[in-house]
């Protein structure tokens, strides 16, 4: 009968039982802490260090964009139901500071030109002396718009963070470890007000892009083609999907890139408005 005494032999037993119930609960929280410690270090060393995202992005920028003043021969392809419909061609001079000229090439397209200085959009028709005012979601050919073959850039035009690791598929199955970045534009010209971007964890080349509009919906995403050019690794295509039009696709070849320095003239929509310039 319980009288408040316990005999010594009854404090012993409880004492043991009492120490190997503590043992056990210390046992199953060492491992749930560490586990919780370790993947902070993880999150810590990927994901917390700001310099580190911005150093990925201005990498990424590396595989699309020419350092310096360019030009870049840009085939636009669209697609209905994996049938080619309709191709455009562009040579695109850029220099640094933001500035693109692009001159429309195709025979339907003669004579017209876009120019975007900073965050300002003209395009320029043959038969006009009057530059149209117009914005980097300007449609070109299919889901290929201005501001996609104007050269903007993610590391100038967009502040980062990053969001994960994560594995995706690309377009042909294959998986890919990635670093998962949101970008935010910074400038009021960039073409999308926020880019969920895709990089490969082993070398910050650019696998996917999801590109959304001010209004926060989706506009259409992009997937990044690997290539050789002139022995260095690079984005030798772009293929926009439609998400509303899944049966059409729209690829943006860069055939061609070479360095190439145009006079300030042609950066000037008055001078543009009044001379032809399909020599360039």
């Amino acid at each position: 009968m319980f009288n408040g005494y316990f005999s010594p032999h009854t404090a012993r037993t409880f004492q043991c039982k009492r120490m190997l119930v503590c043992a056990v609960l210390l046992a199953l929280t060492l491992p749930i802490s560490s586990l919780v410690f370790a993947n902070k270090s993880i999150d810590q060393l990927e994901g917390i260090n700001q310099q580190a995202v911005t150093t990925m992005i201005s990498k990424a920028d590396s595989y699309r964009i020419h350092p310096g003043a360019a030009k870049v021969v840009s085939l636009v392809k669209l697609y209905k139901s994996n049938t080619l419909d309709k191709t455009r061609l562009y040579n695109v001079y850029s220099r640094p500071n933001r500035e693109s000229l692009v001159v429309f090439k195709s025979a339907v397209e003669a004579g017209q030109k876009m120019l975007m200085i900073e965050d300002n959009y003209w395009l320029l028709m043959p038969k006009s002396r009057r530059p149209i005012r117009i914005t980097p979601m300007q449609k070109l050919l299919g889901e290929a718009s201005v501001g996609d073959i104007s050269t903007l850039t993610w590391s100038e035009d967009y502040q980062g963070e990053w969001v994960k690791s994560t594995i995706i598929k690309t377009l042909n199955g294959a998986e890919v470890t990635t670093h998962q970045l949101k970008l935010t534009a910074k400038t009021k010209g960039a073409s999308y007000q926020t880019i969920d971007l895709w990089l490969n964890a082993n070398n910050d080349f650019p696998i996917k892009a999801d590109l959304y509009l001010r209004s926060s919906k989706m506009a259409k995403q992009a997937w990044f083609t690997q290539g050789l050019r002139e022995g260095a690794t690079s984005v030798v295509a772009m293929t926009l999907l439609d998400k509303i039009q899944p049966n059409k696709k729209t690829i943006i070849e860069y055939q061609a890139i070479s360095r190439q320095t145009l006079e300030d003239k042609y950066y000037n929509p008055a001078y543009l408005s009044r001379n032809s310039v399909s020599e360039l």
